[in-house]
């Protein structure tokens, strides 16, 4: 009987804690969607400051990247979670796309071999978010084996997810194709560079968090 009671209050004490955890919320998408400019854009308006480095480059971010203890406001609601911004994920990383950047072969070798690297970390990652926000470029086709997997892989380990279809300032922008092909999940459009719409994306975070 002792036992029994001894498991049952640590059982309770476990789920206390549990729910009581800081939320992990992860950026994640195919390369150069935009979810460093999103995490800065982020970190920009609770914070002050910006998360990582944005290039024209793929895969600029290699590894994860992480911001403690943001906190987000909307009227008496308040949001604390930790963002993850993830490096994008490809099914092929050639060094060879690097050198066509005018990136030297030394350094193009290095950047395939960190960026390959960190597409299994961002993948390992995905079991310890309890919320994934998916950025997505609105002016590519959104029918991609990456977006695929990356929506698959979420499925199967039920986490919550917001589709985010960035970019919607530009003229090729097609939020709707992103609503046809991910039609079971909330699409939010933005642009993070530009700041439109953001609001909106806070009021879907908050809904997924309740």
């Amino acid at each position: 009987m002792i036992k029994f009671m001894k498991k049952f209050v640590n059982r309770i004490f476990k789920n206390f804690f549990k729910k009581r955890k800081q939320l992990k919320i992860g950026l994640y998408g195919p390369p150069n969607g935009g979810k460093t400019t999103l995490a800065n854009k982020i970190c920009q308006d609770w914070l002050g400051e910006d998360m990582g480095l944005v290039s024209n480059v793929a895969h600029e971010t290699r590894e994860i990247q992480i911001k403690e203890q943001i906190n987000i406001k909307s009227g008496n609601k308040e949001l604390s979670f930790s963002l993850v911004d993830t490096p994008g994920i490809a099914t092929k990383i050639d060094y060879e796309d690097f050198l066509k950047k005018g990136i030297k072969e030394k350094d193009a070798k290095k950047r395939a071999k960190e960026a390959t690297r960190g597409v299994i970390d961002s993948i390992k990652w995905l079991d310890k978010m309890d919320i994934v926000v998916v950025v997505l470029d609105s002016t590519k086709d959104p029918y991609s084996q990456v977006n695929i997997t990356i929506i698959g892989n979420l499925a199967a380990r039920d986490i919550p997810v917001l589709i985010i279809g960035n970019k919607v300032d530009l003229k090729k922008s097609n939020l709707k194709k992103i609503k046809n092909a991910f039609p079971q999940y909330e699409v939010v459009g933005i642009s993070a560079k530009k700041g439109n719409n953001i609001d909106k994306m806070y009021e879907a975070m908050f809904a997924l968090a309740e």
